[in-house]
C-alpha cells in the first residue's frame, strides 16, 4: 500500500528567503520519514502552484494526498483560500486536509529554541519582558490564539509577555516593547512567531529595533519538521489511511497507527 503523498502548502512570498526556509523545512521532513513522499505547492509568489502540484500528483497515479497548510493559525488562508484551491483538484485524488500548525507545544519549543540561540537562557526569564510578534489577522478566532500563546508563555517564568502583530491588527511589535518598556521591565526580547522571512517578519523586526533581543524566525526547525508530520499522522489517521509499516486491512483491523 503505498503511503499519502504529503503536500505542505506554504503562502509564497516575493522574497527569496521565504521559498529557500520552506525549502529547508521540507527537506528536513523527507529526511525524518524517507518513505513519504513529501511535495510543497504555493499559494501565491512562488512556483509551483498549488494546483500545479495536484495535476503533477494525479498525472503519477497518485490517489491519496494529506494536503498541510503550513500556517500557525486558522485564518482566511486556512478557511477560505486553501479549501477553494483543493476543491478544483483533479477527481481522481482522494484529499485529507490537515490541520493547521497552530497552537502546539511543538511550536513553543521552537519559539524557546531561537531566544536560547538569540542568547536568552532560562536565567534569564524573570528579568526579561517577552513579545510574541505574529504576522496579524482579522480573524478573530487566530488573534484569540495568539493572546492565549502570549498567557501561556507567561506561566513558563518570563517576566511579562505581550502579543504583537505586524498587519490588521494591534498592538505593534514597537508599541509592546514601549509598553514593557513603561512597565520598568530590565530588558525585552522579541520573538518572532512566523515560520519563514519576508515582508510582514521584516517589519517585526524594524518594530524591534528598541528591544534588547531579536529571536530569529520560526524557520526550519527540527521541531517544526516533527510537527507536521504530526499534522500528517493525525490526518491520515481520521481517513483511515495505514502508516508507516501497514498495510490498509491492517491499519482497519488494529485503528490507527
Amino acid at each position: 500500500m503505498r503511503r499519502p503523498v504529503l503536500l505542505v502548502i506554504a503562502h509564497g512570498s516575493r522574497d527569496p528567503r521565504h521559498a529557500a526556509t520552506v525549502d529547508a523545512l521540507v527537506r528536513q521532513v523527507r529526511a525524518l520519514r524517507p518513505g513519504v513522499r513529501v511535495v510543497t505547492g504555493f499559494l501565491d509568489f512562488n512556483t509551483p502552484s498549488v494546483p500545479q502540484v495536484l495535476r503533477r500528483l494525479a498525472d503519477d497515479g497518485i490517489r491519496d494526498v494529506v494536503a498541510l497548510p503550513l500556517l500557525l493559525t486558522r485564518a482566511f488562508h486556512a478557511k477560505a483560500d486553501i479549501p477553494a484551491v483543493l476543491g478544483r483538484a483533479p477527481a481522481r485524488l482522494n484529499i485529507r486536509l490537515a490541520d493547521v500548525l497552530g497552537p502546539s507545544p511543538l511550536l513553543l519549543a521552537t519559539l524557546e529554541r531561537r531566544l536560547h540561540e538569540a542568547g536568552l537562557g532560562p536565567a534569564d526569564r524573570s528579568s526579561t519582558g517577552l513579545v510574541l510578534a505574529s504576522a496579524g489577522s482579522t480573524d478573530p478566532e487566530a488573534i484569540a490564539v495568539i493572546a492565549e500563546i502570549a498567557r501561556e508563555l507567561r506561566h513558563t517564568g518570563w517576566c511579562a509577555v505581550r502579543p504583537a502583530f505586524a498587519s490588521a491588527a494591534l498592538p505593534r511589535t514597537e508599541d509592546a516593547v514601549r509598553e514593557l518598556r513603561a512597565m520598568g521591565v530590565r530588558r525585552v526580547a522579541v520573538a518572532p512567531y512566523v515560520i519563514a522571512p519576508g515582508f510582514l517578519p521584516d517589519r517585526i523586526a524594524r518594530g524591534a529595533a528598541d528591544a534588547d533581543v531579536l529571536a530569529q524566525v520560526l524557520g526550519a526547525a527540527p521541531e517544526l519538521a516533527r510537527l507536521l508530520l504530526l499534522r500528517y499522522d493525525e490526518a491520515r489517521a481520521r481517513a483511515g489511511w495505514p502508516g508507516p509499516g501497514l498495510s490498509r486491512s491492517s491499519a482497519i483491523l488494529c485503528g490507527p497507527a
